[in-house]
């Protein structure tokens, strides 16, 4: 069989043929779930350890400071000695506090954004499944993380975290809304809500460029939206340090925070990859139009060298750095200001989007 590096599609053929061949099927089931999860499992590891030291570092460049810089080179691994700490410090149990759910609450939380990340599409054929109804699919797993966070601020027996989890229950529910109305609107212009049809549909121009004004707004839209539904900062009113110590998390201490601490930017990782896969292509490459001249055809066949798994990340990580720039610039809103932006402003112009965006379709005015 002949492979191709760019096109994991016949690869994942192959050792499906390979295991259905040799094995009974219940065990050849059993061991592709159990390859593609240890290969989530150090996926998540790493991107999770990557992104707490990238936010140190992208915090100290904006605030003019040097960030971790002793512990290795360059300080790389201070999280790793972070994470070693977090495993070696003591589970700490909370008098009165409801242990089941206590116990609970973190595997719902890091479960959620595990379901989630399986649907997004890495490259050509390097996605663990491949749902005719993905966007739907991913909306519907990653707002699961929520009953976590509630589970954990009520459980607690603290009135800090259970003001943290109602904050950050409002907070989730208001900005679902403006997160999927604006996948919506990118929906109607593909006319597929699968992720690997929607790439596809991006191969001769990425959605934010061919979409008109319609899809520049629904991706600043989503921006804003999913950095309120991560909790990221300046939206981080379940986690206000000088109001509620930590929020929700308060009584954690262990892996248990740890698991809440690496969700979170697991979720900041979704919601990126997201908006990579919907409005800049996915693992598309850069091209440009015969508007620009002839030499065009061999600067895109350059771009074409480039792996798209290379081109995924890249994407993934600038929409990354823009929300990481949101939080170290903007100073935290008040919760009232937070409830107002989203049903007073995003959810209004969301839906006048949709609209919009409808009327471009039909009358054929996209590129």
């Amino acid at each position: 069989m002949n492979f191709n590096i760019y096109d994991f599609t016949s690869f994942n053929q192959w050792i499906d043929k390979l295991l259905y061949d040799n094995l009974p099927v219940f065990w050849a089931m059993i061991i592709e779930m159990t390859l593609i999860g240890v290969a989530f499992l150090l996926f998540y590891a790493l991107v999770g350890l990557f992104l707490v030291y990238a936010e140190r570092k992208v915090c100290a460049f904006i605030q003019n400071r040097v960030g971790p810089n002793r512990v290795g080179p360059y300080g790389i691994f201070q999280t790793f000695a972070d994470f070693i700490k977090l495993l070696m410090k003591e589970l700490i149990p909370i008098n009165k506090a409801d242990q089941f759910l206590f116990n609970l609450a973190p595997f719902i939380v890091i479960i959620a954004s595990f379901m989630a990340i399986a649907a997004i599409p890495f490259g050509k054929g390097l996605h663990a499944i491949d749902f005719n109804i993905g966007v739907f699919y991913v909306m519907a797993v990653s707002s699961l993380g929520v009953i976590g966070v509630l589970l954990a601020g009520w459980s607690s027996n603290n009135k800090y975290s259970l003001i943290g989890a109602i904050r950050s229950g409002a907070q989730i529910v208001s900005y679902e809304l403006s997160v999927g109305m604006s996948l919506v609107t990118i929906v109607i212009l593909a006319g597929s809500m699968q992720l690997s049809t929607i790439v596809e549909a991006q191969r001769n121009g990425w959605f934010i460029f061919t979409g008109h004004v319609p899809a520049f707004i629904a991706f600043l839209i989503f921006i804003i939206a999913s950095t309120a539904e991560t909790n990221r900062g300046p939206f981080d009113l379940a986690e206000a340090e000088s109001e509620l110590t930590a929020g929700y998390h308060t009584e954690y201490s262990g892996i248990k925070f740890a698991f809440f601490f690496l969700a979170e930017y697991m979720n900041m990782f979704i919601v990126a990859s997201i908006a990579a896969t919907i409005f800049w292509g996915g693992w598309m490459p850069f091209h440009l139009g015969p508007l620009f001249g002839e030499w065009t055809t061999g600067f895109n066949i350059i771009m074409d060298y480039i792996p798209p798994f290379f081109w995924y990340m890249g994407k993934t990580m600038v929409v990354i750095f823009i929300m990481m720039w949101f939080k170290w610039t903007f100073p935290r809103l008040r919760i009232d200001q937070l409830l107002k932006l989203e049903w007073k402003y995003l959810l209004p112009i969301n839906l006048f989007n949709i609209i919009l965006m409808a009327l471009v379709v039909l009358m054929g005015w996209h590129f």
